[in-house]
């Protein structure tokens, strides 16, 4: 067995999963390089990032943020364009990709890196959600290892276990910054207030997504995928602690649960040493300060994000690639200021009520009713 580093490629390098990617990589630095970086916009950092681990190869989403070659290292490349972001994902000189792009643009770059037969270490957790039909049945058994805290934490607890022995998946969710509040109180919520989440410090998309709840529907998707576990028997439990990071129960009663502190480093550090562990990038859990541990049932009626992600799901065809889009849309209308609170989901139902659902066939159609859903969501915001 070589003792080569792994060679890493990170898309979506300057985004919270991004560094802290990179920060995991400079604590192990015999055992893991990076060799590739993408960006959707930030090329200045890139750039640095770039400099500052003398990689040769990166690229930019969008073309006018693309940084100058004389800010890069000597005799490195910088492709511009989603297909340029994509085409690192199959780069022969790398052996893991970090998926840690936003939204549904990730959904090429999954599959290329697993047609290419690259370890997909996923934090893009909308490939799944748009595309797991199609993802799926690309992935090798261990080529696909999730990122996120929640399914990272599934996939440790179900190690050495039949699948046929899994009763429930439980996802717990922080609750976010607004657990407690009702509906009426909801509308008058600021951008300031959704990104001030209680225990993760995360990008701002998926903040406020967390803020929604819909990140629990999100992930409810793809559990639903990664697990092959029907929507009847996965649950979600509100956990204001975050220490439990998710739960398994078997047939026999038994439950396996997930403790860890809240820090993304843990589950991105596994996602690249699987099927070892390596020396924690974090201070130790104390069990003895931990304190109570709660549990409670998520509010659907006031979490109105949630409640449609999931019906999403369970229906499933193009219908979960329309909730997306309109939900990215969505975040970044309110992020703007050009959206309310409640409206995410206001935007998110009517375009989902539209939507006629086909049964998913190909990539190209999924694009295809992405850009449609897009398009329908930005009139509903203009006319809000």
């Amino acid at each position: 067995m070589s003792n080569a580093p792994l060679r890493i490629a990170v898309l979506g390098s300057t985004g919270s999963i991004g560094r802290q990617t990179l920060d995991i990589a400079a604590r192990y630095p015999d055992r893991l390089r990076i060799v590739a970086l993408a960006a959707n916009r930030s090329g200045e950092l890139l750039a640095a990032q770039a400099r500052e681990l003398d990689v040769r190869c990166v690229a930019v989403c969008d073309p006018p943020c693309a940084p100058r070659a004389d800010d890069l290292p000597d005799g490195a490349y910088c492709g511009t364009g989603p297909e340029a972001v994509v085409a690192l994902a199959s780069f022969d000189e790398v052996d893991v990709v970090v998926n840690a792009l936003v939204g549904a643009a990730g959904l090429r770059a999954s599959e290329a890196a697993l047609r290419a037969g690259k370890r997909l270490a996923l934090a893009n957790k909308e490939s799944l959600v748009v595309g797991g039909d199609l993802l799926m049945p690309l992935a090798a058994p261990g080529q696909l290892i999730p990122v996120d805290s929640e399914h990272s934490a599934i996939f440790q607890c179900l190690l050495g276990e039949s699948g046929a022995s899994v009763a429930r998946l439980w996802l717990t969710a922080s609750g976010g910054p607004f657990r407690g509040w009702d509906r009426s109180a909801l509308a008058a919520v600021t951008v300031e207030q959704a990104l001030a989440h209680p225990r993760w410090t995360m990008g701002p998309k998926i903040t406020i997504d967390s803020a929604t709840l819909m990140n629990k529907g999100l992930e409810t998707i793809e559990a639903h995928h990664l697990f092959g576990v029907g929507y009847d028997r996965i649950s979600i439990v509100v956990h204001a602690q975050s220490t439990v990071h998710s739960l398994v129960e078997f047939s026999d009663g038994s439950v396996k649960g997930h403790l860890g502190v809240a820090d993304m480093r843990v589950p991105i550090q596994y996602a690249l040493s699987h099927p070892d562990r390596w020396d924690a990038p974090v201070p130790p859990l104390e069990l003895t300060t931990l304190g109570s541990l709660t549990f409670e049932a998520p509010d659907l009626e006031t979490f109105r994000c949630l409640a449609l992600a999931l019906h999403a799901g369970r229906t499933g065809g193009t219908l979960p690639a329309a909730m997306n889009a309109a939900n990215e849309v969505a975040v970044a209308a309110f992020l703007a200021g050009r959206l309310g609170f409640t409206g995410i989901d206001s935007v998110v139902e009517t375009v989902m009520n539209e939507h006629g659902t086909e049964r998913v066939e190909s990539f190209e159609q999924l694009e295809r009713v992405d850009a449609q859903s897009r398009r329908r969501a930005g009139e509903l915001v203009a006319a809000s």
